[in-house]
């Protein structure tokens, strides 16, 4: 809150906000636990953890993480997919599906790559899940020169960037909507990515910058 109110040109350090806070009636919405989506139950081959909880990435599109995660809406269960470059936290692909499958993955693997054209040698990271492990999302990954990471089994430690994406959407705007329709929850999460998140929320690890500012600091536009 400091940070944001001096990037807008109001002076205000970390005490003076957290006691303007205080008697704002102002609070931190705390991150709950959500059940897991993966499913490792499988025998297709699994990918060697090579990313290995390194989460700075010094250059974008060297390392991508990726997972899946569930948003309820009066019609059922709606699944979104996100790719998340390691370097500036920012959500380079995303899908949404009423159906938690391979063709999921796809979609968002195939947008990040249209934005953002990686060389080849970039990680991408994910679970075991069956939808990365499928023989067709592993051809689309070599087909453009990826090269597959995967988390050891049941640590979810091992991909905390994007789980802690996940928190923060579900805690700033999914948790206190309550959606009547999946298209109603489709056009709300990807406002939330492209408005909010990736353009305008401030990261303490890209110093107080979006993803989108960081970019920009650094020289680096998103393709068309």
């Amino acid at each position: 809150m400091s940070d944001a109110l001096k990037k807008r040109g109001i002076p205000c350090g970390w005490h003076r906000a957290k006691t303007l806070m205080n008697l704002s009636g102002v609070s931190v919405r705390r991150s709950k636990k959500f059940r897991v989506t993966t499913d490792s139950k499988h025998n297709l081959p699994v990918a060697p953890n090579l990313l290995n909880r390194k989460f700075n990435a010094e250059n974008p599109n060297k390392a991508w993480a990726s997972d899946i995660t569930y948003v309820w809406t009066v019609e059922g269960w709606l699944y979104l997919s996100v790719i998340l470059d390691l370097y500036s936290r920012r959500i380079v692909g995303w899908a949404v599906s009423n159906r938690i499958n391979k063709q999921l993955v796809e979609g968002a693997l195939r947008m990040a790559i249209c934005r953002r054209r990686p060389e080849p040698g970039a990680i991408f990271h994910s679970d075991r899940g069956s939808q990365y492990c499928s023989l067709d999302f592993q051809k689309l990954l070599k087909s453009h020169g990826l090269i597959s990471s995967m988390s050891r089994k049941g640590d979810c430690w091992d991909n905390a960037v994007v789980e802690r994406f996940f928190g923060s959407l579900k805690t700033e705007r999914v948790v206190f909507t309550k959606y009547k329709t999946r298209d109603e929850a489709k056009q709300d999460i990807i406002d939330y990515i492209e408005m909010f998140y990736n353009s305008k929320r401030s990261h303490s690890y890209l110093g107080y910058f979006s993803p989108l500012e960081f970019e920009q600091q650094r020289g680096y536009q998103l393709a068309a």
